[in-house]
């Protein structure tokens, strides 16, 4: 389990941009994005068909997790093996110290599950995970024998602490970074708002609605409102996924059906679709605070503004947000309720990398905007990655990461060969350049798919780089959800 929380309330850091001090621990961390439903396996169903190569998503903590796990004897899990060109990459040009890398793929994992459910006296070494990733769990020296005693020194973490790995970590006897009821209730859209509403903070327009057959009665409460538009949200959803968009309310007898798996945790939120031309609203912002919870503190370490597609799917962040001079009071007011937010996450007992997601609204006649706390994303987020990295090689300057999807798929050594000779590859004691973070491939072994970041001494030229970037790539590319 993890560190109880101490009896005194969290003291909130705003490091300005800098990195905080992160965890001085070794952990075993399980990058399988198949587990961010906490079990809801038809949600789970439909991630995997809407985002396409999920299975190598999970190498994006390669480059991060001796950076945020302070050792050089940390365990990354993930579905499939990393691509040795980038690896080569990251350790020769980038100099970074790299985790051991264990292969789970998520069929496993589930088999794991069902193991760990149907008995509770299984044998460790009968669980379908390879032997080198139990012994990593238990802590086992090379020799064979344990090196700390009874309990293990590691901690066991992951996107989320799903059953799964609660159970595992009883079982093998070492400690979770988070609870399971913590890493739940963090990430649980009606738990927020329904702290934000008792904490009096600014919220958009909500009704719940219990069944499907309810939605359309929230529909018609929003257009009393003036909403032209809403958006169905399950209380655990992430990339899209868990949210679908309502978007005519006048054509109430046209709404599209919302599955039965959005309703997996209980009620969902029928939240009003803020956006410009209605209820005086001239312009829509989104940016994003970065937060890390240790056991004495909550520090916000980074302010990014997201790239979102017209269905608000994530498909990129930068730092710092390119209008902050002219909003001088939104990072202020992002600081004032990230406190509030911060503790109460705090409260719940999750530990580790965090988002707050904003919705900055200007309207007609108004100098100052209004900020919505949006969600919490309480895990390693789409903006984790960039963010350590490039405060790790140039602390202050600007960054800008974007998914991109390749018109003409490649080699992975044929596109880190191509950055390189125009003299556009991110290296190590540079300033500037783009910085391959991952590779997605499709069946055929080539990369369809990046995330790639784009680091510089200020947010016009990282998207110059960007702009180089599509150049550089066969035949372009086009942007992609996270």
């Amino acid at each position: 389990m993890n560190d109880s929380p101490s009896g005194s309330p969290p003291l909130f850091v705003d490091t300005h941009g800098q990195m905080p001090p992160l965890w001085s621990r070794r952990c075993v961390f399980v990058a399988n994005l198949m587990a961010l439903f906490f079990g809801n396996e038809e949600q789970t169903r439909v991630l995997g068909e809407e985002v396409g190569e999920l299975d190598s998503y999970s190498a994006r903590l390669i480059p991060i997790l001796n950076l945020l796990f302070e050792s050089t004897d940390n365990v990354l899990v993930v579905e499939r093996q990393p691509d040795p060109a980038l690896c080569r990459y990251l350790v020769e040009d980038l100099g970074l110290s790299l985790p051991r890398i264990c292969v789970l793929p998520h069929d496993d994992y589930l088999k794991i599950a069902r193991q760990l459910s149907s008995a509770s006296d299984v044998a460790l070494d009968d669980l379908a995970m390879p032997q080198e990733l139990l012994d990593s769990l238990r802590d086992k020296t090379s020799s064979g024998k344990t090196s700390s005693g009874k309990t293990s020194s590691v901690f066991l973490d992951g996107y989320v602490t799903d059953t799964v790995l609660a159970r595992l970590a009883e079982r093998v006897g070492c400690r979770t970074v988070s609870s399971h009821a913590a890493s739940h209730a963090g990430n649980n859209k009606l738990a927020l708002h329904q702290f934000l509403v008792a904490d009096h903070l600014p919220t958009v327009a909500t009704c719940l609605a219990a069944r499907p057959d309810e939605v359309a009665d929230c529909a018609a409460r929003l257009r009393g409102e003036g909403y032209r538009s809403a958006v169905v949200r399950a209380q655990i959803g992430a990339s899209g996924v868990g949210m679908m968009k309502l978007a005519d309310l006048d054509d109430l007898a046209s709404l599209p059906a919302i599955p039965a798996y959005f309703f997996h945790e209980g009620p969902c939120l029928v939240q009003g679709w803020l956006a410009p031309g209605i209820l005086g609203i001239e312009r829509i912002r989104s940016p994003s605070t970065q937060l890390f919870l240790d056991e004495q503190h909550i520090h916000v370490f980074d302010f990014t503004e997201q790239t979102l597609s017209d269905n608000s799917i994530h498909e990129g962040n930068e730092s710092p947000p390119p209008y902050l001079d002219e909003l001088p009071s939104l990072r202020d007011e992002t600081i004032r309720q990230s406190q509030r937010v911060g503790r109460w996450l705090h409260e719940t007992g999750y530990r580790g990398t965090a988002s707050i997601d904003w919705l900055v609204v200007e309207r007609a006649g108004e100098s100052v905007p209004q900020v919505y706390v949006c969600e919490i994303n309480a895990r390693v987020t789409g903006a984790t990655y960039p963010s350590l990295l490039a405060k790790h090689f140039h602390p202050s300057g600007a960054w800008l990461l974007r998914n991109l999807r390749l018109a003409r798929p490649v080699t992975s050594s044929a596109l880190l060969k191509i950055l390189a000779e125009r003299d556009h590859l991110f290296h190590q004691g540079h300033r500037s350049g783009v910085l391959p973070l991952n590779f997605n491939f499709g069946p055929d072994g080539l990369v369809h798919k990046g995330q790639f970041i784009c680091i510089g001494d200020d947010t016009e030229e990282c998207h110059r780089f960007l702009s180089l970037a599509e150049q550089d790539l066969p035949g372009g590319w086009s942007p992609d959800r996270d």
